[in-house]
């Protein structure tokens, strides 16, 4: 039996699994959005901070996932359920490229493009939703899409704490010797992420001002 055979007479299992993969991915990727925008915004318009945020940043993204995942398990409410420690371990990789690109397109906008709206009379707030998120979500959206192509990577590992996904059946198939197992949980977790990458490549094509 070849690999897509075994998924065709399984498919209602990789349905299930893809489902719950989509999942993580989803919402640990809206929650660093919601948190990662905000300080890449921050951090442009006030460079004190920008080093102590970006050092935070990279030193989450140097922690083994595995790690990551042992040092979440102890924390009241969160070890309760391993959904919920995957989903905050994913949304704490996720940060880097979301608040590093924010502060590069914020600080990449021409400066005489600004002072042109602050001639117009913009407050700082219009400045910023009229001007310059909109002039820089090109660079915000590439930093989203290599945040979706992370989670949905580290997204597998989340399964050996027992939150599930396409990596039950990588981890399955490692303790079973089985590379059918280990390829129908690699083969999704792929294409998920060429799709991913695909498409936010073409819809930040699409953004880039002109």
């Amino acid at each position: 039996m070849n690999i897509f055979q075994f998924m065709v007479q399984n498919h209602d299992q990789v349905l299930e699994l893809t489902l719950e993969h989509l999942w993580l991915v989803g919402i640990s990727t809206l929650l660093a959005v919601l948190i990662g925008i905000p300080l890449g915004v921050l951090i442009a318009h006030w460079p004190v901070l920008n080093k102590p945020v970006l050092a935070s940043a990279n030193i989450i993204q140097t922690i083994p996932s595995l790690a990551l995942f042992g040092f979440l398990l102890p924390l009241p409410w969160l070890g309760e359920r391993a959904d919920r420690l995957a989903i905050l371990a994913l949304t704490l990789y996720a940060l880097l490229p979301l608040i590093r690109n924010t502060y590069t397109g914020i600080r990449g906008v021409d400066p005489a493009v600004v002072e042109a709206g602050r001639g117009m009379g913009l407050t700082d707030r219009q400045l910023l939703f009229q001007v310059e998120l909109p002039l820089a979500v090109s660079v915000i959206l590439s930093g989203v899409r290599v945040a979706v192509v992370i989670s949905v990577g580290l997204a597998t590992i989340a399964a050996a704490i027992g939150a599930g996904g396409l990596g039950e059946f990588i981890f399955r198939g490692l303790a079973m010797v089985n590379n059918q197992l280990i390829l129908a949980g690699a083969i999704p977790a792929a294409a998920l992420a060429l799709f991913a990458d695909t498409s936010l490549g073409w819809l930040e094509k699409r953004l880039r001002p002109r």
